[in-house]
């Protein structure tokens, strides 16, 4: 985890209703503060979370300061019937070779009379043999309004929804139906660029797998709302244990005992993820600030094959259990760390006009009307002032005037207050904001002072009326860290781009057909060096470097290889 933001100037955050819980914990024990409208300006936040989507004008009207946690237009792929649109076109740009990872899906009721003729076809081909179908509502989530059937005379709805051939054949641990939840954080959608956690959940169905009994939901699905209420959640099941989920660590522990190429597995996964985004990519504007924590649901058959089954728009954050704990708070903190919060943003407004045209700030003269006890400004003892701290330079004298109280400041855009009416004196402040590394510990505990006051002092109301004003300096809105992104930050692994190609196509307006080329080269060289032969040999040699910028690791085992050390990568594959 980077080191704690407490040290510098307080982040703040905002959060709507309904957002998690888990988020907000998380960023108190950061040393953030969150965000009081009744006592700050609309824009004086640092960072807004909410589980639905934002306006149109929350991301024409993002501030450099500022970060929200969705991209625009993130249906794309969140709604099933967007979905299953995108990835039909993508089969028939691409080849249904490597766009085989999701299964036939049709959309109702425009799509009912095609589903009609695949059905009858099948029944006649297969000779009576069953075939199983799963039906879910286009917009739901938590597993509602979901069903299966095998008969279509079974199928009835009342919403759009789509229908899906089902994977009868999944993988089971002692006889329970799991998938996998993965959770994957898109930076920036121009330039494309992918960051998968290492730590995920395995969610299984309560009930054995049967298909003996196509009604029962604690069998077929794993969804935890719906498991949760089960009368097994709470018995021990066999090799399960309580409850129904575990961490992506216990898992690996499973899979190293199987007979399968691990690597290769975890490899497709991650394939999963990047060519699904990228059916997405021509249809979502670059937003600056914003990134999307997404939860992929990847099935496993058995025979080892990975599926998509739905991305979720805002996968749940509810601490239910201590797999969840384990897991969720971890996300959390990598999340924040990946928003690359640099300390000229803890001053937001101030301070980024000051960082960008180096002007001196000025700060209103007020009247004796307005001056506060000294002890609300005075710095902790045997510490340097503020203006101290920052430039060295500028005097504790600065901030307070002969009378021995502290003035009170007043926001440049608010009108005068009382009896002025001639326009306000300014004098220039001198501290100098410094670099970004610059640890502003005193600033800190200046503020824990604050809230320790005694409680005879009484507090103004905030002289800060008007909203937040837009910097006076230009801001290029097109993605502002246009450098290579890292390979890992925390238990985040950099999945997309992956080398020196990817990274140029992906820039602007992305080169899809040129990403899936390098996709697909990539997955042929991993395959043709996970056979023994192969194996032996890379396990004999030393790692092969990499050429360029990139030294991208596989995402999914405990320890993440290089890439490098799991194929020989040359010009090809950089």
């Amino acid at each position: 985890m980077a080191e704690r933001e407490c040290d510098f100037a307080p982040l703040v955050f905002r959060l709507h209703g309904g957002a998690p819980q888990v988020v907000r914990e998380v960023l108190l024990e950061r040393g953030w503060d969150e965000y009081d409208e009744e006592e700050q300006e609309e824009g004086d936040w640092n960072l807004y979370w909410r589980s639905s989507g934002f306006r149109k004008s929350d991301y024409e009207n993002i501030l450099p300061w500022q970060r929200l946690n969705h991209h625009p237009k993130m249906s794309q792929i969140t709604r099933k019937d967007c979905l299953a649109r995108h990835m039909r076109r993508m089969k028939i740009a691409f080849g249904t070779g490597l766009y085989d990872f999701s299964p036939a899906a049709f959309i109702l009721p425009n799509e009912y009379t095609k589903f009609l003729g695949v059905y009858t076809r099948n029944r006649m081909t297969d000779r009576g043999k069953s075939r199983y179908w799963i039906c879910k509502p286009v917009d739901l989530s938590r597993g509602r309004g979901i069903f299966l059937f095998e008969d279509i005379k079974d199928l009835v709805y009342d919403s759009s929804a789509i229908v899906q051939r089902y994977i009868s054949n999944p993988l089971l641990i002692s006889g329970y139906k799991f998938d996998l939840r993965i959770y994957v954080c898109v930076k920036s959608f121009s330039p494309l660029v992918i960051y998968m956690h290492q730590e995920g959940l395995v969610r299984f169905a309560t009930e054995k797998y049967t298909l003996a009994s196509l009604d029962s939901l604690y069998s077929h699905l794993t969804n935890t709302s719906i498991n949760k209420f089960g009368m097994c959640y709470a018995m021990d099941k066999e090799r399960v244990g309580r409850g129904c989920k575990w961490t992506m660590s216990r898992f690996r522990s499973f899979l190293h005992k199987q007979d399968i190429n691990e690597l290769l597995l975890w490899h497709r996964i991650s394939n999963i993820v990047t060519l699904t985004l990228l059916t997405a990519v021509p249809c979502i504007p670059s937003s600056p600030n914003c990134l999307e924590l997404l939860g992929f649901d990847i099935l496993i058959d058995a025979s080892y094959k990975p599926w998509l089954l739905e991305v979720n728009h805002s996968p749940a954050l509810t601490l239910d259990c201590p797999a969840d704990v384990t897991v969720k708070k971890g996300l959390i903190n990598d999340i924040i760390d990946l928003m690359n919060y640099r300390m000229v943003d803890s001053f937001r407004q101030k301070g980024y006009c000051r960082k960008r045209t180096g002007r001196r700030y000025l700060r209103p003269k007020i009247s004796q009307g307005f001056l506060l006890p000294k002890i609300l400004h005075a710095p902790p003892s045997g510490n340097k002032s503020w203006n101290q701290s920052v430039s060295g330079s500028s005097s504790s004298e600065d901030t307070r005037n002969n009378t021995g109280y502290a003035t009170c400041p007043v926001h440049p855009n608010s009108k005068s207050i009382g009896h002025e009416k001639d326009p306000q004196k300014f004098e220039e402040i001198n501290n100098e904001l410094g670099s970004d590394d610059l640890k502003l510990t005193t600033l800190n505990s200046t503020r824990k002072l604050h809230r320790n006051a005694p409680s005879t002092v009484c507090k103004l109301p905030s002289l800060r009326l008007h909203k937040l004003k837009a910097p006076a300096v230009p801001w290029n809105r097109v993605t502002q860290d246009r450098g290579v992104p890292p390979c890992r930050v925390g238990d985040f692994i950099l999945t997309f781009p992956f080398n020196q190609a990817t990274w140029k196509a992906c820039q602007d307006q992305a080169d899809v057909k040129a990403i899936v080329n390098e996709v697909h080269k990539l997955t042929n060289r991993l395959v043709s060096s996970f056979n023994e032969k192969e194996r032996t040999k890379m396990e004999s040699s030393q790692s092969i470097g990499i050429s360029d910028k990139f030294e991208p690791l596989l995402w999914g085992p405990k320890d993440p290889p290089l890439l490098s050390k799991c194929c020989s990568l040359n010009s090809e594959v950089k």
